[in-house]
């Protein structure tokens, strides 16, 4: 099981990820407000349980590994490391260089068709089954218990932070979006703080934390 220490930072961790700027989030901003409050959300919450597919790839691949050599797991773990390490520093280098969220009309589709697109997009995309093999080892303890029941604790907890999340952008769509658009700053400031979370939780791993 997870402790509460782990549980709340690797909340925190997932909420400054998800909530950067970044193409998950844009797309559920811009189809909110191009298309309205539940087509929004539709797709956000698409994107969102894409997250279980990768949750089930890490799962089976990082216990593989534990059970064929807790030598193997570290290695995965500062391979992680240092990917997350590389994604923050990207992320500080090019801040505020998301594009600005558009409203443009766009053509009608049904909520069930756009949940499906989200789900569809974000389950295929190889990034973000790379960013859970490196993320989701982060905080997990092997000798804490199941590493396959800590994981797939983490995956669930990471899906329904996005959910919420993505949801409440689609909601609030308009108002976020041109707020974003007024204030390009704060986008910069949202990716600096997301590059940060995973320059430091790449070093801690490397540090042998």
């Amino acid at each position: 099981m997870l402790t509460l220490p782990q549980l709340l930072a690797f909340t925190l961790a997932a909420i400054l990820i998800t909530a950067s700027p970044g193409p998950d989030n844009l797309m559920v901003l811009g189809m909110g407000m191009s298309r309205g409050r539940r087509q929004g959300i539709a797709f956000g919450l698409g994107c969102a349980l894409g997250c279980l597919s990768h949750t089930v790839l890490a799962v089976l691949g990082v216990s593989a590994l534990v059970a064929a050599s807790p030598v193997a797991f570290t290695a995965l773990k500062l391979v992680g490391g240092a990917y997350l390490v590389w994604l923050g520093v990207n992320a500080l280098r090019h801040a505020g260089a998301s594009a600005p969220v558009q409203g443009a009309s766009a053509p009608a589709e049904s909520p069930r068709t756009l949940f499906l697109k989200g789900l569809l997009a974000n389950a295929i995309n190889p990034k973000v089954v790379l960013f859970f093999l490196s993320f989701l080892p982060q905080f997990v303890v092997p000798g804490q218990g199941s590493v396959q029941l800590q994981l797939g604790l983490l995956g669930g907890v990471f899906t329904l932070q996005a959910a919420l999340l993505f949801s409440l952008l689609a909601w609030f769509a308009g108002t976020i979006g041109g707020w974003l658009n007024r204030r390009p700053r704060a986008g910069v400031w949202l990716d600096r703080i997301a590059g940060t979370v995973f320059v430091a939780l790449g070093l801690r791993i490397i540090a042998g934390r």
